[in-house]
């Protein structure tokens, strides 16, 4: 293992932060831009346990938390439930396929968004209909394109390193 490999999700996870807060107001409504936070947690539940992953999920619930207290802990409960669940569905399914990999970047943004709406008690009638479906599958099939396209592009920087023997 070379010294410059324990860098490499350090930076990643960092490209995405920057790109939550940089890029994603410019693609689009709220509702159906990329959300890289997510993104970066479920990256990172592909090579953690599920435990470190929930971790990971409660402090990235409590970031997001902190900038919309309107909801306060819904955001925490849905990402610690999505960082472990992705993280053994992982485990469960092997995932080293790509379309895989979108699938469960695809699940896991559509799950959070049901958790969040369902522990912010916001859902009922017809706004929360169109949120689930429609919005909500929007933002999913954009953040797993973008996840796809992300580890498509840095599939180098994202796979493990054999050592040479």
């Amino acid at each position: 293992m070379r010294r410059s490999d324990r860098y490499r999700y350090p930076i990643i996870m960092t490209l995405l932060v920057l790109l939550q807060f940089t890029v994603r107001s410019r693609l689009g409504g709220d509702r159906v831009a990329p959300d890289f936070l997510l993104l970066a947690l479920l990256i990172y539940t592909i090579r953690a346990e599920p435990g470190k992953s929930a971790a990971a999920g409660l402090i990235l619930g409590l970031l997001r938390d902190a900038l919309s207290p309107a909801s306060f802990g819904a955001g925490m409960l849905a990402h610690t439930l999505v960082g472990f669940a992705s993280s053994w569905a992982k485990a469960v399914f092997f995932a080293e396929h790509v379309f895989v990999k979108g699938c469960l970047f695809f699940a896991g943004v559509w799950i959070r968004n049901f958790i969040v709406l369902l522990a912010s008690g916001r859902l009922q009638g017809s706004q929360a209909a169109w949120e689930l479906l429609v919005w909500s599958p929007l933002q999913s099939l954009t953040t797993a394109l973008v996840g796809v396209a992300m580890l498509w592009f840095l599939r180098d920087w994202l796979q493990p390193r054999r050592s040479a023997a």
